[in-house]
């Protein structure tokens, strides 16, 4: 027998006897951790058994009786950025960039069904057969799908994006190589300065973390409004800051609280900001009307294969909020709100880097005009397997300097 084989066999051992010892009400979750620890210690010490077993069993007992069970060892180990359970047998972890599947599995799916409810039912959310997508959060912040059966055919499916613990700052971007230490500067000054800008990008491209890192440039002093489908930035160094989350319909099919609702209520705040975490339909709309009616210096996200497919991406977002507005009013709209738009790229290495800083010039001729100012460029050491390159200033100067005058800053970008 091997050792997973040996741990397994003593986690179901002790679960037994705790569940025959115990009477579990009696204790909050604190108290019965504890309890359960002590009692894993004593019943396993004299069989000359590892301390870290034995601290492995006991996380595993208590979490398999309020915890996540399984979930809760995969979630603990730092190096796993994102979990995704296919089922109750098939779970998959990213790592280093890497997908690789675990040997572990769930008791049943049963007990992956409970955990799930648990999850949701700490967020105050509901899923089940009449609402079996939801999109929740664990108590760390980590941002978590789930799909239900029969929507989902292979089995309920969990899809956990990990909250990182300590915040992104501009200084790992520079350290991951995603920008470097000038570009960092550049990109201070245009959040001082309150430019709207918008990061657009692929799954995975890091949107939300660049976003968090942009977002602690924002001076401590202003009032900042951020707005979420599942609350995950972490902005440092604002005290006067509210964030907002959306709310899904109940059973009943009320209550909904949708990202729009929340961009509206937004604007009777009194904000000096609007930090939008991602919009994906009719929310565009609103969003680039609080950008044109004073609300400068707003942050969001999109999902978009380059900066062009960010724009077509966008007019269609306004066609969900607005059907039969023209085309060349959303033009206007979008020109004349977005003024910066940063595209991220996951590149083949796995790698995530900044691949362009363009500024939005205006609209002309019924286009909406760019000023590409930023541009990565690959170098001779690039192979198949591993991207070498940098973010090299292009020769286009900055056209609209105005906000940064108006602040004061008289630097060249």
């Amino acid at each position: 027998m091997d050792e997973m084989e040996i741990r397994k066999k003593l986690v179901e051992e002790m679960k037994t006897e705790v569940l025959n010892s115990f009477s579990l009400d009696e204790f909050d979750d604190k108290q019965l951790k504890e309890q359960i620890h002590t009692y894993v210690f004593q019943k396993l010490r004299g069989r000359m058994i590892d301390m870290d077993i034995m601290v492995y069993v006991a996380n595993q007992v208590y979490a398999s009786i309020r915890g996540y069970g399984l979930l809760d060892a995969i979630m603990s180990d730092d190096s796993i950025t994102e979990v995704m359970i296919n089922g109750a047998d098939n779970i998959f972890i990213e790592k280093a960039g890497k997908l690789q599947r675990l040997n572990d599995k769930f008791e049943s799916q049963k007990k992956l069904e409970d955990i799930i409810q648990r999850i949701v039912s700490t967020t105050g959310r509901e899923v089940n057969q009449a609402n079996p997508i939801v999109d929740t959060r664990l108590l760390d912040g980590s941002r978590v799908n789930i799909v239900l059966p029969p929507i989902a055919l292979c089995g309920p499916t969990v899809t956990i994006r990990k909250f990182s613990k300590t915040p992104m700052t501009i200084e790992k971007l520079i350290e991951y190589k995603s920008i470097t230490k000038e570009i960092a500067e550049k990109l201070e000054l245009l959040v001082r300065a309150k430019y709207n800008i918008f990061i657009c990008g692929g799954t995975g491209s890091g949107k939300t973390t660049f976003l968090n890192a942009l977002s602690n440039y924002i001076p401590s002093d202003e009032r900042v409004i951020t707005i979420e489908d599942s609350a995950e930035l972490q902005i440092v160094g604002v005290d006067n800051l509210v964030s907002l989350e959306t709310r899904n319909k109940n059973s009943s099919g009320a209550g909904e609280i949708t990202i729009r609702d929340l961009i509206k209520s937004a604007l009777r705040m009194r904000p000096e900001r609007i930090v939008v975490g991602e919009v994906r339909g009719g929310e565009a709309l609103d969003m680039l009307q609080a950008m044109n009616t004073g609300h400068d210096g707003s942050l969001s996200t999109g999902h978009a294969n380059s900066t062009k497919d960010m724009l077509s991406r966008l007019e269609t977002m306004v066609l969900q909020g607005a059907e039969g507005l023209p085309l060349e009013a959303i033009r206007q709209q979008i020109a004349s709100a977005i003024d910066i738009i940063i595209h991220l790229s996951r590149l083949r290495d796995k790698s995530r880097k900044t691949m362009e800083i363009t500024e939005v010039v205006g609209y002309e001729n019924k286009e909406i005009i760019l000023n590409p100012l930023y541009q990565f460029k690959e170098t001779e050491e690039s192979t198949v397997q591993k991207v070498v390159g940098e973010l090299k200033r292009t020769k286009n100067p900055m056209k609209h300097d105005f906000k940064l005058k108006l602040s004061g800053i008289y630097e060249e970008i």
